[in-house]
């Protein structure tokens, strides 16, 4: 699916919760190399500092993000444009995303907690740690 169609109904809420996901440039498993994990995690830390976010939980897969966010101000995709940017240039400069992203809001009944334990609980499914805390590119706040 085009990036434009994805864009198409997306609504950028101030102070609604959502799960951001986007993935590396052809799956790569960019982020199994320790340096760029953590350039990705001073990206999300930059856009919280911006005042743009409040992050809740994010895990930084070898090929893709998951980040449970507030939105605070501005748009997701200026969020996410900063966020791809600023990590791309702590990379080296190099195409690391693929276009686009994967946005859910947060429903009244999705439940925070729960969807942030199941975002730092990735790293287990997938067969990177074998318990939770284990995995060193997941956080949570107040977990």
């Amino acid at each position: 699916m085009s990036s434009s169609r994805l864009q198409r109904g997306r609504v950028s809420a101030l102070g609604a919760i959502y799960i951001l996901t986007t993935v590396t440039h052809h799956r790569q498993p960019l982020f199994a190399v320790r340096a760029n994990a953590h350039a990705v995690i001073e990206a999300l830390r930059h856009v919280e500092r911006s005042g743009r976010s409040r992050t809740h939980a994010w895990v930084v897969m070898p090929d893709h993000v998951h980040w449970l966010m507030e939105l605070r101000a501005g748009t997701l995709a200026t969020c996410m444009n900063i966020f791809k940017s600023r990590s791309s240039r702590l990379m080296g400069g190099s195409q690391v995303w693929q276009r686009g992203y994967h946005d859910h809001a947060l429903r009244q009944e999705e439940s925070l907690v729960q969807v942030a334990r199941y975002i730092v609980a990735n790293p287990l499914r997938a067969g990177l740690a074998e318990q939770a805390g284990e995995y060193p590119y997941a956080w949570c706040r107040g977990l």
